[in-house]
């Protein structure tokens, strides 16, 4: 008899995320996409007064967004350097904001804690996504809202994750991360724990002094790509490189020497029933 795949040790590969996402420095890179943050405050028509939980904040673009709306927020991260760059930001503005350190397969949270959870492109990449999905119905009252911006498989950081694929190879049997950006997934994982779901398809622009400087600065400051690197020779690097500038430019909307291209993500606020 033919023998089984073997099914993708969940715990081990969460520690291995977990060690690529606290390299380099992603708050550079987080902070530069604020914007979704914002939007979805807005797409989940936040109101101040209400709980709200921001899954898998990083340095805390949305839960920033959430506590300008005077929402009582809390943000929830399991890399602590990225947590502290969260609550540094809340005092320069003046925000109230509970940061803790936390899984979002395993969130901290008695049941209803909330009036609304959040994630903008962060609980999508945890391995159990069942769980996940789980996890954000569990915590918000029934009549709450769940409202995620993810990336989608036919945009650029679908086909960014892709390339990446091709130097580190993602363990088998994992479900991709971007099947999260896709409305069947959606339905898929939260199914009748909710009672109405409203997607938007939308396109967020990146913008950079050019392509080999966004190649050079994600190899520096994105972790998973700062590992993939980590793995290869030297002929390794200078192909991946290259192969991450033509990426760009495949997308670059810029007649001008820069780099100025859309990455496209599925916005979804859902109501728990």
């Amino acid at each position: 008899m033919d023998a089984q795949p073997q099914a993708p040790d969940l715990t081990v590969i969460k520690e291995r995320q977990q060690k690529a996402w606290s390299a380099g420095d992603y708050g550079k890179v987080g902070v530069r996409l604020l914007l979704i943050g914002e939007l979805l405050c807005e797409a989940a028509n936040l109101r101040p007064g209400e709980r709200v939980l921001d899954v898998a904040c990083g340095n805390g673009n949305t839960s920033l967004a959430a506590a300008r709306r005077f929402c009582e927020i809390t943000g929830v991260d399991y890399v602590p350097a990225l947590l502290e760059e969260g609550r540094e930001r809340a005092a320069a503005e003046g925000l109230e904001v509970d940061f803790r350190e936390g899984d979002a397969e395993n969130l901290p949270f008695p049941d209803a804690s909330f009036d609304v959870a959040l994630s903008t492109i962060g609980a999508m990449f945890a391995p159990n996504q069942e769980k996940v999905a789980g996890e954000l119905l569990r915590v918000v009252r029934p009549g709450g809202r769940i409202g995620m911006a993810n990336w989608t498989p036919e945009g650029f950081a679908g086909g960014l994750f892709k390339l990446m694929g091709k130097y580190a190879p993602p363990p088998l049997g994992l479900k991709p991360p971007f099947l999260w950006g896709t409305e069947e997934r959606l339905r898929d994982l939260f199914g009748g724990g909710v009672a109405e779901m409203r997607i938007e398809p939308r396109e967020f622009i990146f913008y950079y002094p050019s392509a080999r400087y966004w190649a050079e600065f994600m190899r520096s400051n994105f972790g998973p790509l700062n590992k993939a690197f980590e793995a290869l020779d030297e002929e390794g690097h200078r192909r991946l490189e290259d192969d991450l500038v033509e990426l760009v430019e495949s997308h670059n909307r810029s007649d001008v020497g820069t780099a100025v291209w859309p990455g496209s993500y599925l916005e979804v606020v859902a109501t728990k029933r």
